[in-house]
Order: structure tokens, then C-alpha cells, then sequence
């Protein structure tokens, strides 16, 4: 199989997610890692495409700045920071789960969202010296009932603990997930097509200067 040539920029995922890296390595891309330490407390009147939003660019953005000096003509710098959240209910009572706290938290978590539908959206900044390009993407996701010894069982676990909403498409929660409409990979925390949009605008912007 031919793949792309070398990339002319140096890349950073500004996220510690096992599965980010993963993704983004399953696209093809060489790049370092390094977490950015951010403050992810949403915001007053913040929803939640917004809030993904601002944590992506702001990760981003942190590891840009932390890196600014080595940002050069040869090699420049491309950073790329993600934020994942699961959504529950309607926009008036719309509820953000983020990890949970514990078992406890988690097994609340998918009580929320056993036998309904939900979204998950993910934010997506790619940062260079020429600028950011950001976006959100938003899939829905249809639980089946959960029945209650797996439940127990699954948040007796570790599985759920570093996962937005306390489970993942990818692992176990599968058997209790009928139906999905939109991306799959940004269930499980980056929708790659759209990154690879991202991050090729950006590369272009940077390489034809």
C-alpha cells in the first residue's frame, strides 16, 4: 500500500489519550506527545460544542507556546489538541459527562444513558504559526437497555474510569450500542477524517509561504 510522503512539519498531539494516539497513528502521521495542563471547568452559559471547542484550541495552543522557539522555516510546527464530552438530554436539560470521578460516578453515568440516545462531540484545533483551524464533530450514539449485573460488573472495572461518559465504543459497552449516526472514531475521541482536514489545511498554510 502507498502511503504519503515524509510530512514537512513536525507534529504534536497535545492529549495523553491512548486512543488519540492511537488514531492518529493509524492515519499515518509521525508526531510526539505531550499533555497540555489546561483548567477544563466549563464555563457559565458554555455549551457544550463550545466548551470542546475552547479546550481543544486551548490545549493546543499551550503546547504551541511551550514550543514557539523551535518553530522553524525547515521544520515547522503543527500542534494538535482534541476534547471529547458525551451530551444527555435535550438543550434544556442538557448534561455534560466528562470521566467519572469513580465506579460510583460511572455506574450514574450510564444509568443516564442506558435505553437512550445521545451525542458525543468532539473539538478538534490544529495550531501553527500561521494560525488555528478548529471545528467540532457530533455523533449520535443509541444505548440499549444496560441490563443491571453488567452494568455492575463493567463499573467494577477500570474500564470506564478514563473514558467521556464512562464507556467506550471500542471495548466492552459495544454489546450495549444498537446504533451510531455520524463518525465512529470521534466516539472513541478523534474523528480522523476531519483531523486529516485540519492538518493538511494547516500544512499547506505554513509550507507555500
Amino acid at each position: 500500500m502507498a502511503l504519503a510522503g515524509p510530512q514537512p512539519a513536525r507534529l504534536i498531539l497535545a492529549s495523553a489519550s491512548p486512543r488519540r494516539r492511537e488514531l492518529l497513528a493509524q492515519a499515518g502521521y509521525i508526531f510526539s506527545v505531550e499533555a497540555a495542563d489546561v483548567d477544563e471547568s466549563q464555563r457559565g452559559g458554555e455549551d457544550a460544542a463550545a466548551y470542546v471547542l475552547r479546550l481543544a484550541e486551548e490545549k493546543a495552543h499551550a503546547i504551541f507556546a511551550r514550543h514557539r522557539a523551535e518553530d522553524t522555516e525547515d521544520e515547522p510546527l503543527i500542534v494538535l489538541g482534541a476534547d471529547t464530552c458525551v451530551v444527555c438530554g435535550g438543550a434544556d436539560d442538557e448534561e455534560l459527562l466528562g470521566k467519572p470521578v469513580d465506579s460510583d460516578d460511572a455506574m450514574r453515568m450510564l444509568c443516564l444513558l442506558s435505553s437512550r440516545t445521545h451525542h458525543v462531540l468532539t473539538g478538534v484545533a490544529v495550531v501553527t504559526r500561521s494560525g488555528t483551524a478548529s471545528d467540532v464533530e457530533s455523533t449520535e450514539v443509541t444505548f440499549a437497555p444496560i441490563p443491571e449485573g453488567e452494568l455492575i460488573a463493567y463499573c467494577a472495572t477500570p474500564e470506564p474510569l478514563d473514558k467521556a461518559g464512562a464507556y467506550g465504543i471500542q471495548g466492552y459497552a459495544a454489546r450495549w450500542i444498537p446504533r451510531i449516526d455520524g463518525c465512529y472514531f470521534n466516539v472513541m475521541g478523534l474523528p480522523i477524517a476531519r483531523t486529516v482536514e485540519l492538518i493538511e489545511s494547516r500544512t499547506r498554510s505554513i509550507v507555500s509561504r
